[in-house]
């Protein structure tokens, strides 16, 4: 178990901008030494766990490149350049 001193405790406290009274410094380190034994169980634990393999995986259908004939869409636009859509600027060229 990790032992908290009492000059940490009221270090602690200064750099917390915390008021601790003389009464409170022990119930403050056992508090404090509790947390850091959880913590020390939680990593003691989580390091015996195999790291889930995160992939984004699509299980429904088969992706398929259909080609289609982009006229269809582009003969919607307000204005267009090529086969490309024509937008206003958002950006500055500077």
């Amino acid at each position: 178990m990790t032992k908290v001193s009492r000059e940490e405790v009221l270090k602690i406290a200064r750099m917390s901008n915390l008021g601790i009274a003389e009464n409170e410094i022990q119930s403050m380190i056992e508090q404090l030494e509790q947390v850091l034994s959880y913590a020390q169980r939680v990593t003691e634990v989580a390091s015996t766990l195999e790291e889930p393999t995160v992939r984004a995986i699509n299980v429904f259908r088969e992706d398929v490149v259909i080609t289609k004939d982009p006229e269809l869409i582009l003969a919607q636009a307000p204005e267009r350049e090529g086969n490309f859509f024509v937008v206003p600027a958002i950006l500055e060229n500077k």
